[in-house]
């Protein structure tokens, strides 16, 4: 049987080259090549939702692939799709990047120029070792899946929409469905889910930012435990330590997290950090948050006009989830979706601070009433995203009337 290879790379010349080489290769089915780091990842999970064995053998990763550096790609595929082996293309065949494709997960490298006999090489034994690691594990999707948790980002299209009681209901719902389900906040400088949560706390995101290879008890020793069984990893106490929580340490703590949750849940506020920013870029949802006022949905389609500029995510690959709702409002969903381009929520959380000020006030917001529409709003919301258990969204459905007026009826 062919082994499938996947090529990835930014460059069109290069990527033409490689599959050229690719396509002469014994026993080979190159795969049409994707150009970036989103699309790659993506494939390979919607390949790994239809079946593990529709996974292609061997990944060969162009050292221009971006927007995510190529190591750290390497590792997230690595940890993601364990059976998939990876090689890495590049102009630096030095020892120590040897060394650092080895340690990110790598299964081989490649010098540029490409020589057929060395990729040749490479290719039969990585395709080698991924159809004896898969014969070795059966196939069991629990071990071959590789693709983790779920991970939502919940960002605010500005200050003061309300993406933090949205990250943390939407959190309480896929834990109280049964799904084991971390809370982050990535609100580095702002955050206020321990607020919210009335928590005192000694460990944060910030203690992980240093951390190069985060084992399951470091990530345990930094993970608070909250009565209602959330995970949280909290925003540092000490605003100014959130400068020390980068990019590449975001990714890092999103994938250790990942691998030992079903549901991850990202506040990342409103303002753009490097964090928030390789958070968005990773998840599997990207939740926009904005309120039905101009000065909110405007403020919504400059961010998704940023993150698309920065190749974060596209807007279409963004969904905008409208707080807030009034049935007299004059901005209704349909026209964010319109105005932003993004996708759009059918559930939308009606206006009703009311219901919430006693718990805000109290930092006691997990014991939102179950009859308040804004819980039943946002309850259904994580339904809809897929976040709970089917069991919980049948039985919870019946106690939904408070959002019905707010659905976009589908087209």
């Amino acid at each position: 049987m062919p082994s499938r290879i996947l090529p990835a790379g930014a460059d069109p010349d290069a990527v033409r080259s490689l599959v050229t080489l690719l396509s002469q290769l014994p026993d080979a089915e190159p795969q049409p090549p994707v150009v970036d780091s989103t699309q790659l990842v993506d494939t390979l999970a919607r390949l790994a939702a239809e079946s593990v064995e529709e996974l292609p053998e061997v990944v060969v990763v162009h050292e221009r692939v971006g927007p995510v550096p190529a190591l750290d790609l390497i590792r997230e595929v690595a940890l993601r799709f364990p059976a998939v082996g990876v090689i890495l293309v590049t102009s630096d065949a030095s020892p120590g990047l040897f060394a650092a494709a080895m340690d990110a997960g790598a299964r081989g490298l490649v010098a540029l120029p490409l020589s057929y006999e060395e990729l040749a090489g490479r290719v039969q034994a990585v395709a080698q070792w991924s159809t004896g690691v898969r014969r070795h594990l059966g196939h069991g999707t629990d071990v071959l899946g590789g693709v983790g948790g779920t991970v939502v980002t919940v960002s605010g299209a500005k200050g003061g929409v309300g993406t933090t009681l949205a990250a943390i209901q939407l959190a309480l719902a896929a834990q109280a469905s049964g799904r084991p389900t971390a809370l982050v906040d990535l609100d580095l400088q702002t955050g206020d889910i321990a607020s919210y949560l009335d928590i005192q706390f000694r460990r944060s995101v910030a203690d992980l930012a240093s951390i190069t290879d985060i084992s399951p008890r470091v990530l345990a020793d930094a993970v608070f435990r909250h009565d209602t069984g959330l995970a949280l990893l909290l925003a540092p106490a000490e605003g100014e330590r959130g400068e020390e929580v980068g990019d590449r340490a975001a990714r890092q703590i999103v994938r250790a997290l990942r691998s030992r949750y079903e549901v991850v849940v990202v506040d990342c506020g409103a303002q753009l950090s490097g964090a928030g920013a390789a958070a968005v870029e990773m998840a599997d949802t990207a939740l926009l948050v904005t309120t039905p006022d101009v000065i909110a949905v405007r403020a919504a389609k400059r961010t998704v006009r940023m993150w698309d500029r920065l190749q974060i995510r596209k807007a279409e690959e963004t969904t905008a989830v409208v707080n807030r709702l009034a049935r007299s409002a004059e901005i209704q969903p349909a026209l964010v979706s319109r105005i932003t381009g993004t996708a759009l929520a059918r559930t939308a959380v009606p206006a009703n601070f009311k219901e919430l000020q006693a718990v805000v006030d109290a930092g006691r917001v997990h014991e939102l009433d179950s009859r308040s529409t804004v819980k039943q709003a946002l309850w259904a919301l994580a339904a809809e995203l897929g976040l709970v258990k089917a069991a919980a969204e049948g039985a919870h459905r019946g106690g939904g009337r408070g959002a019905v007026g707010f659905r976009r009826r589908k087209e």
